[in-house]
């Protein structure tokens, strides 16, 4: 089975990274970063801190 990919719905900060992802990045950067399955599913909901979707699945 394929890694699922994301890409950044909107220009935004990661918090926890401190990196600043542009609108249409690839997420995480560099690709081969390993992302919990919690920061995945917080960062594609709006259970974060803008309260909005900030990736999503490609």
């Amino acid at each position: 089975m394929a890694k699922p990919k994301y890409e950044a719905l909107f220009t935004f900060k990661d918090v926890e990274e401190g990196k600043v992802y542009q609108k249409g990045d690839r997420y995480p950067k560099p690709a081969n970063k390993k992302v919990s399955e919690e920061r995945l599913n917080e960062l594609l909901s709006s259970e974060n801190k803008l309260g909005k979707p900030v990736i999503k699945e490609v």
